[in-house]
């Protein structure tokens, strides 16, 4: 069998979010869409979520959560990372508690180490890889924290989400590029971190520009051929090495394609303890699931030679 060009991980997040979600995934994985899954331990499917990777037998890692919904660890009462109904902060509240310095970080390493081990009940394994819920992971001072966790369980792989071709792409409003302007920012300073870590992560990473109803067949390609034309491209913004003991000339080029598809979710059903959000109950959800499996985008993958295939493949 000849070797591919490109190793791509198609990684469905969210995981577990509600049974919609977790339908609409398995059917994206059944189909060819989805490669590999991201599990949100917290969330209210998430035991079903874990039955169905089982059953269907879908490579799957964590998504750490740190600003949605209820912690896993039972020792945070009155814990910093809790607003007074005892929830995350959510996605802009963590931000702004981190930078006015008031998280713990002990209790950021409370709760993280709390979900791996979650993780290993619900699944029976140990993580193929772990990244952050809305990019959690990478913000200063959790990236430390992350870092060492990650190591100390002897997880392999992580995101590093730095996306060529982000600051060209014209179709992400201002407020979202500003967001994944400073994601891509707080990931190119985790980089020497991790990696002092002995943690991996995949040469490309994909995804920021071909969210919700900016995903087509067409700007999949698009983001794509970033990683099939430029031999130079890889190590060229992270230093990402999937094996360092490979030929760089003759290995394939790794990436990873963050994707968010699924049956939207119903009102009051699902999150992680506080109901759905708009992101899940969107129809953006459905929209990334049919172009996922799209006929013409699986054949586009064998056209020019790019394997679908989960971090422990890589």
């Amino acid at each position: 069998m000849p070797q591919p060009k490109v190793k791509l991980v198609v990684t469905g997040d969210d995981f577990g979010y509600c049974p919609r979600r977790n339908r609409g995934i398995v059917e994206c994985f059944l189909k060819g869409g989805v490669s590999n899954v991201s599990l949100l331990v917290n969330a209210t499917s998430a035991v079903d979520a874990a039955e169905l990777a089982k059953r269907h037998l879908i490579p799957i890692g964590l998504h750490a959560n740190l600003s949605e919904g209820a912690p896993v660890s039972l020792n945070l009462k009155g814990s910093t990372l809790l607003n007074e109904e005892g929830f995350f902060h959510g996605k802009t509240g963590f931000r702004k508690a981190l930078q006015s310095g008031q998280l713990n970080m002990y209790e950021v390493e409370q709760e993280l180490r709390a979900q791996v081990k979650r993780f290993c009940e619900l699944v029976g394994h140990l993580p193929f890889h772990m990244d952050g819920h809305q990019h959690v992971h990478v913000l200063p001072e959790v990236r430390e924290v992350f870092a060492q966790v990650v190591a100390d369980f002897g997880i392999r792989y992580t995101r590093i989400p730095v996306e060529p071709g982000l600051h060209g792409c014209p179709l992400i409003p201002p407020h979202l590029r500003d967001f994944y302007i400073q994601v891509q920012k707080d990931a190119l300073s985790s980089v020497e971190v991790f990696r002092r870590h002995g943690i991996r992560w995949p040469d490309v990473y994909l995804g920021l520009t071909t969210m919700g109803q900016n995903m087509s067949v067409a700007s999949v390609k698009q983001a794509l051929s970033y990683a099939l034309g430029a031999s130079s491209l890889t190590n060229a913004f992270t230093g990402a090495q999937s094996d360092s003991s490979a030929p760089k000339t003759d290995r394939p080029i790794t990436a990873e394609l963050m994707v968010h598809p699924g049956h939207p979710s119903r009102p009051q059903e699902g999150g992680c303890g506080q109901g759905p959000d708009d992101f899940s109950q969107s129809e953006d959800r459905q929209h990334e699931l049919e172009t996922l499996t799209d006929p013409s985008l699986l054949a586009y993958y064998k056209q020019e030679s790019i394997q679908l295939c989960a971090f422990r493949d890589l």
